[in-house]
Formats: C-alpha cells, sequence, structure tokens
C-alpha cells in the first residue's frame, strides 16, 4: 500500500511540474525525440501523462525499470543479429 501512495504523490507532483513548467519541457522533449515523435508545443496533457508515469515508476520501482531497459536491449540487440545473419544468409542465395 505504501508503494502505492508514494507513486500516486510522485506522479502527481510529476504531472504537475509538467504542466506548468510546460515552456520548458517541450524544447527538451523536441531535442530528444525523433521528428516522428516531435510534439512541436502540442499534446501537452499526452506527454504530460507520459512522463508522470515513466517518472513515478522510475522513482518508486528503480530496479525493475533497470532490469527491463536491460532486458529490452538485450532483445533488441539479439533481434538485429539476427535479422543481419538472414539477411546475409538470403544474399549469399
Amino acid at each position: 500500500m505504501t508503494q502505492v501512495v508514494l507513486w500516486l504523490i510522485a506522479f502527481v507532483a510529476i504531472l504537475f511540474f509538467t504542466f506548468k513548467r510546460w515552456e520548458s519541457v517541450s524544447p527538451a522533449l523536441d531535442r530528444a525525440l525523433p521528428a516522428l515523435l516531435k510534439s512541436h508545443g502540442d499534446n501537452r496533457t499526452l506527454w504530460g501523462l507520459a512522463l508522470a508515469i515513466l517518472g513515478a515508476t522510475v522513482l518508486v520501482r528503480p530496479v525493475d525499470i533497470l532490469l527491463t531497459v536491460i532486458l529490452a536491449t538485450l532483445i533488441g540487440l539479439i533481434g538485429w543479429k539476427i535479422a543481419g545473419w538472414a539477411m546475409n544468409k538470403a544474399d549469399s542465395r
């Protein structure tokens, strides 16, 4: 129960400060994201919610997030290597 309360407090705080400081958050998002995902100042609600969920989860359960990132990276690298191997096999025939 304590984790839920802490997560909710972190979520509300991050969402509040994201909305309050949107003029400085939006350019930072635009610099960090690829062109397809850039907000150009729009989608305050969507990006605020996404940042609040990720931020609260990182604050409350950082080890889970770290392990998820490591696992996703390993799966991505293995998939990249398998795709490269398959393309080489397809090219040699």
